[in-house]
């Protein structure tokens, strides 16, 4: 069994994954007993984390969004993962922020573990051209008039007049951050380049969403860009809803769409040539997972769950074939045949 101080790392990291968690499968994951699991929810609530009891039938737990930093708990591969993400972030300026983020954080770590960060010296080379640094106070603006459905006012680079536009999303394309909004003046859809945006105050009243064309974010990103119906030429496209927020997501997809939902939730939309290499691309993120859609995209992380399972038993696992992407409909289509010809 864990020593106390493990098993407290480790409670807190199951915390941290989910919403709730079931007492008997906490005890179950940590191999303690319930009783166990209650004496170390106390422990770490001495130690300033708000953790909750949830009411069901099971009874459980939930880590709650506290207003103090309490004293940080990592294990060696937490503190080794949060070093070197941080010294990588890219995109949107967050570069700066990433780096003080960093060096608030060693702070709080006991000893052994800032020597572990210290000795991870990671420079970050982006093999594409730099794009235009976006103020984080702008996406912070710019998030939250998307959010409170407030009409915008703001100064547009290169242009005299301020401009007035219901803001609808959020995005990024190419590593480059838009804006998707109803112009007011022009009535019209527009993509405002986020980098040329500077946002007056006070905004303006709320409004009542109208209906983007097509009714995707995808679709009329891509087709603005691309002059195209939005698929990007991949004959496999899904949709998925990531817990990252979407400046820690953007610098890893170059060809799709990443949508801010929220401080701690992305949309990505993203193609590829087959539905296990676009759950592949998915679980390069370490982050929970909502599967928007299609069902074909669910099939294809449940396949790969079962191989990784049976990986990580020391066994294998046989899975069924994969279904076809929608293109391989198409009989004598070249795209399916390169899609079928790709499957794992």
């Amino acid at each position: 069994m864990q020593k106390t101080s493990a098993r407290l790392l480790s409670l807190l990291s199951l915390l941290q994954v989910r919403r709730d968690w079931p007492g008997a499968l906490l005890a179950e994951r940590l191999d303690i007993s319930p009783r166990t699991v209650r004496r170390d929810v106390d422990r770490l609530r001495e130690l300033g984390y708000p953790i909750v009891a949830v009411k069901g039938p099971d009874g459980g737990y939930r880590l709650e969004a506290g207003t103090q930093l309490p004293p940080l708990l990592f294990d060696d591969e937490q503190a080794v993962a949060l070093a070197i993400a941080l010294q990588t972030a890219t995109g949107a300026g967050i570069e700066e922020a990433a780096a003080r983020a960093l060096a608030t954080v060693r702070q709080v770590m006991p000893a052994r573990l800032r020597h572990r960060i210290d000795a991870l010296q990671i420079t970050a080379v982006d093999r594409h051209q730099p794009e235009p640094q976006v103020d984080s106070g702008v996406l912070r603006s710019l998030g939250a008039a998307v959010r409170a459905g407030e009409v915008l006012r703001f100064d547009y680079a290169g242009q005299d007049a301020p401009r007035r536009a219901e803001p609808h999303h959020l995005v990024t394309w190419g590593g480059r951050w838009y804006l998707v909004a109803w112009d007011l003046d022009r009535e019209d859809w527009r993509t405002f380049r986020a980098d040329r945006i500077t946002p007056r105050t006070p905004g303006g009243p709320r409004f009542t969403p109208r209906e983007l064309p097509g009714g995707d974010v995808a679709a009329f990103v891509t087709g603005r860009f691309r002059g195209s119906g939005g698929s990007g030429g991949w004959p496999c496209q899904g949709e998925v809803i990531l817990s990252l927020p979407a400046a820690a997501v953007s610098p890893y997809v170059r060809d799709g769409v990443v949508e801010e939902l929220g401080p701690d939730r992305s949309r990505l939309i993203l193609g590829s040539w087959s539905w296990i290499g676009l759950a592949t691309s998915v679980g390069r993120f370490d982050a929970d997972i909502e599967v928007v859609g299609p069902a074909a995209l669910r099939d294809a992380f449940a396949r790969l769950a079962t191989r990784y399972a049976g990986a990580a038993s020391g066994g294998s696992a046989r899975t069924a074939s994969p279904p076809r992407c929608p293109s391989d409909r198409a009989a004598g289509s070249g795209v399916a045949s390169s899609c079928r010809a790709r499957q794992p």
